[in-house]
């Protein structure tokens, strides 16, 4: 019987390595070519794979959850004949469902089947919506979205037409949930220690063992590398952002932008790129030759957005946004933000970014000292912005007070050049119609 193997690719430029997370299907499945074969973990991506080939499914060669280089064998195939002809009797596949592809025709990445075991997953046209059984309509991405987020579809208020609930209507829910999560302290569990997320390897019910890969490696293999190889230092300035809270206000009424989601890290996005104009060292890296250290001058930003999703922390990049609208940057920050929690962020949007930044206010958080992205010079985290009171014109009055601080690598900036950065990043926040050129 002719078998064809096939090996696990390399998804992403310089990938050797993946964990495989679920197959999606089992010996005897009948395939057609790109029908998804199983899901796997990169350093920074959940990733579908497609068959390269049409029969049955032979064998699995990797058990899930194992780790694998790239070029390992994953699964076998044979032809239906061949199968036939060894009384192998193919699983019947679906006859309406559509070759497996994401929404967009590219690649195809993470899904909505059903995860678990190893079954076959055929897919119903993404158009038609699922009704559950307590009534909820929503199509099957959405609801990978609200399990991703976790989300319950019976508590979303749904705005779309025949009471179908949308995308946002689930992103919205989930951001209010997360203002009042912290209201309720919960009590001392019974164990007394234990280490998170998933997947734990449980001794005697007292501690548990987290094998760390996947997205949790990549990210601390990063902050180790960057921590103790760039000398950090961190400035921060406290300022009246009342202006840019008005301007974020008049934006959410105006119709231009009906359609897009504002938010006062708009406002900070383009503060930092006008400021790294002004200051290009804040957006060079270092670099080590063979021939000695180099430091490379970016005249460009690809401004990173640190991202905290369901599978950890990541940080995708907006390619050339100095070039970007106001308007247009927006739309790159909702589908940025979007595109990450539904983990659909791809590796290419991961790799070149120049300077970062990371909103840990979203969090309540005052102000930090955040850990320079590999490969950047630069990282700036924006505070909570609360009605505080502040000095004005002699007065103390209510104001819409924030800190915005920034890590640096004193190998490409100085203390001088720091200071610069985040004064006209805080003058910006302060005053948003400088942006106006």
């Amino acid at each position: 019987m002719t078998t064809e193997t096939f090996t696990l690719p390399d998804v992403g430029e310089g990938l050797t390595e993946a964990e495989l997370v679920a197959w999606k299907v089992a010996p005897g499945d009948a395939v057609a070519i790109n029908d998804v074969i199983c899901e796997i973990e990169t350093a920074k991506s959940l990733v579908e794979l497609p068959s390269p080939h049409a029969g049955v499914v032979g064998e699995l060669l990797v058990a899930e959850g194992v780790t694998v280089e790239v070029g390992s064998p994953i699964i076998t195939f044979v032809s239906e004949a061949e199968a036939a002809d060894a009384g192998i009797a193919a699983n019947p596949k679906d006859p309406a469902a559509p070759p497996a592809t994401d929404e967009g025709g590219g690649s195809v990445l993470v899904g909505y089947g059903t995860g678990g075991g190893a079954t076959s997953r055929r897919r119903k046209p993404a158009e038609r919506p699922v009704r559950s059984s307590v009534g909820v309509i929503a199509k099957p991405p959405i609801r990978k979205l609200a399990r991703d987020l976790n989300v319950e579809l019976t508590e979303v208020t749904p705005t779309g037409a025949d009471g179908e609930v949308t995308r946002d209507d689930v992103v919205k829910h989930a951001e209010q949930a997360s203002v009042f999560r912290n209201i309720e302290t919960p009590a001392w569990g019974a164990i007394r220690e234990e280490k998170l997320p998933v997947k734990p390897q449980v001794d005697e019910g007292r501690s548990e063992s987290i094998p760390v890969k996947g997205v949790r490696k990549a990210t601390s293999s990063a902050m180790v590398q960057s921590a103790y190889s760039a000398p950090h230092v961190t400035v921060w300035k406290e300022i009246d952002a009342t202006r840019t809270m008005d301007l974020v206000k008049r934006l959410k009424a105006s119709p231009d932008y009906a359609d897009i989601r504002v938010s006062p890290l708009l406002i900070m996005a383009r503060a930092v790129i006008w400021a790294a104009r002004r200051t290009p060292m804040v957006n060079a890296a270092w670099v080590d030759t063979d021939s000695g250290a180099e430091i490379v001058v970016r005249h460009y930003v690809n401004l990173g957005i640190a991202a905290a999703t369901p599978r950890g922390l990541l940080v995708p990049n907006i390619k050339d946004a100095q070039d970007l609208s106001m308007k247009d940057l927006a739309r790159s920050l909702n589908r940025l933000t979007l595109t990450a929690r539904e983990g659909k962020t791809s590796p290419a949007d991961q790799q070149g970014g120049t300077i970062t930044i990371t909103n840990i206010g979203v969090f309540g958080m005052d102000a930090g000292t955040p850990i320079i992205n590999p490969g950047e010079a630069g990282i700036v985290a924006m505070g909570t912005i609360a009605q505080k009171p502040w000095v004005v014109d002699g007065e103390v009055r209510p104001r819409w007070v924030t800190t915005v601080s920034g890590s640096f690598d004193h190998r490409v900036i100085d203390g001088d050049g720091m200071s610069r950065f985040i004064a006209d990043v805080a003058s910006i926040l302060e005053e948003p119609a400088l942006l106006v050129d």
